[in-house]
């Protein structure tokens, strides 16, 4: 046998990933590579309103309501009315889970006075009972909530850390997936320091304060026998529950497609190679205030609506009526959009939530109404409650979490009068596919608009300045005019398309004197030419009859000298002959 196996070819073990328990908490599962360790104990920690108990009593839940495993929630300072008072906004009926068997609620009174610290101190009388509520309902989860109520009177490490070591080994004996939550302590995870040494899975809970904004963050500190992730993950706490959100991954594989949509106006579509914007592409419209930033999303709105699909619009600065209302100055109706359900505007401050939170509840509205197109109006003003390195990250986050689902986005950034046009105040420029560029132009005694594209991958694009107008009738963008000093705008754009039409005018008029003076000098031509013919005619006439009449008088002088010659030789008679030999 040892010798079939040493002539065997080596192969390489497949690898048997351990046992996950699902927790149904959106984004976690993600980061945990799904769920937690199953039959085994998870430590979750954190402060004082963090989201421990909340996050334990979800586990529970999902699974008893998802996953067909029912659970038991040991509590240690709340009572089972209190726990299903607190959790019954969110949505979670425990009583009924109680009713149905598929969750059991134990409230242990433990009195930190009535604890005494002997060699005979043990866990027993604990154990009985929670083998009591696994029995009474099958249950396949446990929550311990908190364990610090449980070990509030030992002060001895050594005991402490045996009866630890003690509840999780009793735990595992029996294959229950546990969740024992924690209070963080000052320079350790837990107060004792010793939960996080016995547990399989330790999670952290954080609910920090930075510049007067409140911020939930979740990390994954220690995760036994698997690979998980180990970023701080910022997670939601509202009306659906406990969700995280994970940081977006770093291979980039969005999909790219040829597909065109229109920007909504005719002019800018031109510009950028005759068919708008790539699907599924970021595009910035970045200016100076008042510029036309938003009128030039609503036209985009407006497009993508007519075409029958979603619109996502997050507004940082106008509430929605105050958005329709400006809108329908300039001829867009948006509320006819929104009556049929295929535009959502949110709006709200963006001092109300952290950046992560804006992220989180950006990312729960896109899920919820599974637009097409987002808007986010402006970004520059998330620099207000973070450093452009935090909103440029969460900016990141966003921009691959559309890009990944083929959505197409339109930002608007606000830009002072002396920024660089290279850069964006919040320095997105390179995450950017088509960058929109308006700029307020001072000429003449007059501010008018301009609009050009900074760039725009993947299309040929026109490279000129052209004057962006608003109307009545919604956005135009105007035939480029250059004068003396180059390119101008508004009156002066009038008054240069006179001069140039005044100009074209004179030279078509001194064009057409060029042309009659012409007409005339060719009918003068041809009639020199005629006479000049005539004349030619007459004396080629003249000159043949010369011809003819010297050639008759040619003819009738050689028969003269013919008949002079027969006459002279009639008169002198024959010849005479020669006599031989005379000489």
């Amino acid at each position: 046998m040892a010798e079939t196996q040493r002539k065997a070819p080596l192969r390489k073990a497949t690898p048997v990933g351990l046992a996950k328990c699902p927790t149904g908490i959106a984004g976690l599962d993600e980061i945990t590579q799904g769920g937690l360790p199953q039959g085994r104990p998870t430590l979750v920690c954190g402060g004082a309103g963090s989201g421990k108990t909340l996050f334990a009593m979800e586990f529970l839940v999902h699974g008893a309501t998802m996953y067909n495993e029912p659970g038991v929630f040991i509590a240690f300072e709340e009572t089972a009315a209190e726990l299903a008072k607190n959790v019954e906004s969110l949505g979670f009926d425990v009583n009924k889970l109680i009713k149905q068997k598929k969750l059991s609620v134990d409230y242990v009174h433990v009195e930190r006075g009535e604890i005494l610290e002997t060699g005979e101190y043990d866990l027993e009388g604990l154990f009985v009972r929670i083998a009591y509520a696994v029995e009474s309902v099958g249950a396949k989860r446990v929550v311990l909530d908190t364990i610090e109520a449980l070990f509030a009177g030992l002060s001895d490490d050594f005991v402490l850390r045996g009866e630890l070591r003690r509840l999780f080994r009793w735990l595992k004996d029996r294959g229950l997936t546990a969740v024992i939550t924690a209070e963080r302590g000052i320079e350790t995870l837990t107060r004792q320091g010793l939960e996080e040494y016995v547990s399989d899975c330790v999670i952290m809970l954080d609910h920090r304060v930075t510049d007067q904004m409140a911020t939930r963050r979740l990390r994954v500190v220690k995760y036994r026998g698997t690979a998980h992730g180990t970023n701080e993950y910022p997670f939601l706490i509202d009306k659906q529950g406990f969700s995280v959100l994970p940081v977006t991954g770093l291979c980039l594989e969005h999909r790219a497609t040829t597909e065109r949509i229109s920007s909504g106006i005719p002019g800018l579509d031109t510009m950028l190679g005759g068919n708008g914007y790539f699907r599924g592409s970021t595009i910035l419209i970045s200016g100076t205030a008042g510029s036309g930033k938003t009128s030039a999303v609503a036209h985009f709105v407006d497009a993508a609506c007519r075409r029958g699909e979603r619109c996502a619009y997050f507004a940082f600065e106008e509430s929605e009526s105050q958005i329709i209302r400006n809108m329908s100055s300039i001829g867009i109706d948006l509320k006819q959009w929104m009556d049929k359900g295929l535009l959502n505007v949110s709006a709200s401050r963006p001092t109300m939530l952290g950046l992560e939170m804006h992220l989180l509840t950006m990312h729960k509205e896109i899920e919820r109404f599974e637009p097409r197109n987002v808007i986010m109006d402006p970004i520059t003003d998330f620099e207000a409650i973070g450093t452009p390195g935090e909103a440029k990250a969460m900016l990141l986050r966003i921009v691959d979490f559309l890009k990944a689902r083929q959505i197409t986005a339109v930002f608007t950034s606000l830009t002072s009068e002396d920024s660089a046009s290279g850069s964006t105040e919040v320095g997105i420029s390179s995450l950017i596919d088509t960058w929109l560029l308006l700029r307020n132009i001072e000429q003449a005694g007059e501010r008018n608009r301009g609009l050009y594209i900074l760039k725009s991958r993947g299309m040929a694009h026109s490279n000129q300045i052209r004057e962006f107008v608003l109307t009545d009738h919604g956005a135009k963008l105007m035939d480029v005019a250059i004068g003396p000093d180059g390119v101008v705008t508004g009156s002066a754009r009038l008054a240069q398309q006179a001069l140039e039409a005044s100009g074209a005018a004179v030279r078509e008029q001194a064009g057409e004197a060029k042309r009659r003076s012409l007409a005339h000098k060719r009918t003068a031509l041809q009639a020199r030419l005629k006479a000049l013919q005539a004349e030619f005619d007459a004396e080629a006439q003249a000159l043949e009859l010369e011809i003819q009449q010297d050639r008759l008088r040619e003819q009738h002088e050689q028969a003269e000298r013919g008949r002079m010659v027969q006459s002279r030789t009639a008169q002198a008679g024959p010849p005479k002959p020669v006599k031989r030999g005379a000489a």
